[in-house]
C-alpha cells in the first residue's frame, strides 16, 4: 500500500489508523511529516510506545479518522489503514491539489477493494481501483446497524429471477450489488428444510428473501424498496456490458458524494 501511495521525499502524509504502518511513513518521510489519526484511545497509546522504543515520534491524534486533521492543511498524501463505505470529502479537502489519497471502499456485503485518487484543482478526487481483493475493518461510524428483529420473510409474493443469490458470491458480482443497494446486509437462515438468502435495509425497512428450487430462484421482498429487483438490474446491466473487472470502474468524490462507474461499451 506504502509503495501505491507514491510518498516521495518532502511529502507529509496523513494517515487514518495507526499502527506498525506508522513507523514505515515514519521512516520514509520522517517524523515531523507524519500525522496519524486513530479513534481508539488505548490503540493509539501503545502505538506511541511501540513507535517511541524505535526511535519515531509523530503527531498522533485521538479522534473520528473520517474528520481527519482538521488543523493541519493540506497533505501531500492521505492514507487509511480502514475500510470505508463512503469516502469522507474531509479527506479531499486535506489533501492538496495533485495530491493521492489510498483507501479500501468497502460495503455492507462485504466486498472490497483498494482505490488511488488524485486531488484536481476543482476539489474533486478520481481515480481507480487497483485490484487484489484488498480487505480492512470498516471504520466505526460506517459499520451497518444491527439488524434487530427480522421482518416476516413469509410475506410477499413468491416471484422467478434471472439472477439468484448464488452471484452475491462471487467478488466482483458482489462489489456491484452492493453500489446498487449500499446499505443492504447479507444473511443466510435455514427455514423449512431449505437455505434462504437475505438482504435487509434496516433502514427503510425493506427486505427481499432468496431460495433456490432445482435450477431456478426465486425471490420474495417486501417494504417500500424492491431491494433485489434493482440488484438485479444492476448486475445485469453490468454484465450486458462485458463485466469490466473492478480495475477499471472510476470512484469520483466531490462535495455532493461518491459516485463509482464503471465503463461502458
Amino acid at each position: 500500500m506504502l509503495e501505491e501511495l507514491q510518498v516521495e521525499d518532502g511529502h507529509n502524509v496523513l494517515e487514518i489508523g495507526t499502527g506498525y504502518s506508522t513507523g514505515l511513513l515514519c521512516h520514509r518521510s520522517g517524523d515531523d511529516a507524519v500525522t496519524s489519526v486513530e479513534v481508539d484511545q488505548d490503540v493509539s497509546a501503545s502505538a506511541g510506545v511501540a513507535l517511541g522504543a524505535s526511535g519515531y515520534f509523530p503527531n498522533l491524534i485521538v479522534g473520528n479518522g473520517l474528520a481527519g486533521d482538521k488543523d493541519g492543511g493540506q497533505r501531500d498524501r492521505t492514507i487509511a489503514t480502514c475500510g470505508v463505505v463512503r469516502l469522507p470529502y474531509t479527506w479531499v479537502e486535506q489533501t492538496r491539489p495533485g495530491g493521492i489519497i489510498l483507501a479500501t471502499l468497502c460495503g455492507w456485503m462485504y466486498s472490497s477493494e483498494l482505490a488511488r485518487l488524485t486531488v484536481a484543482e476543482d476539489g474533486t478526487a478520481r481515480g481507480r481501483f487497483l485490484g487484489g481483493q484488498v480487505s480492512f475493518m470498516l471504520a466505526r461510524p460506517q459499520l451497518p446497524p444491527p439488524l434487530g428483529m427480522l421482518p416476516d420473510l413469509d410475506g410477499g409474493d413468491e416471484q422467478p429471477t434471472s439472477v439468484g443469490a448464488d452471484a452475491l458470491d462471487d467478488w466482483d458480482t458482489r462489489f456491484v450489488a452492493q453500489l446498487a443497494t449500499p446499505r443492504a446486509q447479507r444473511i443466510s437462515l435455514e427455514r423449512d428444510g431449505r437455505t434462504e438468502h437475505v438482504l435487509i435495509d434496516v433502514e427503510s425497512a425493506s427486505w427481499a428473501a432468496l431460495a433456490q428450487h432445482g435450477d431456478t430462484w426465486t425471490v420474495r421482498q417486501g417494504g417500500p424498496a424492491r431491494l433485489w429487483d434493482t440488484v438485479a438490474e444492476h448486475v445485469t446491466h453490468w454484465r450486458r456490458d462485458g463485466s469490466p473487472p473492478l480495475e477499471r470502474f472510476e470512484i469520483t468524490v466531490t462535495p455532493a458524494g461518491q459516485a463509482v462507474t464503471w465503463p461502458r461499451p
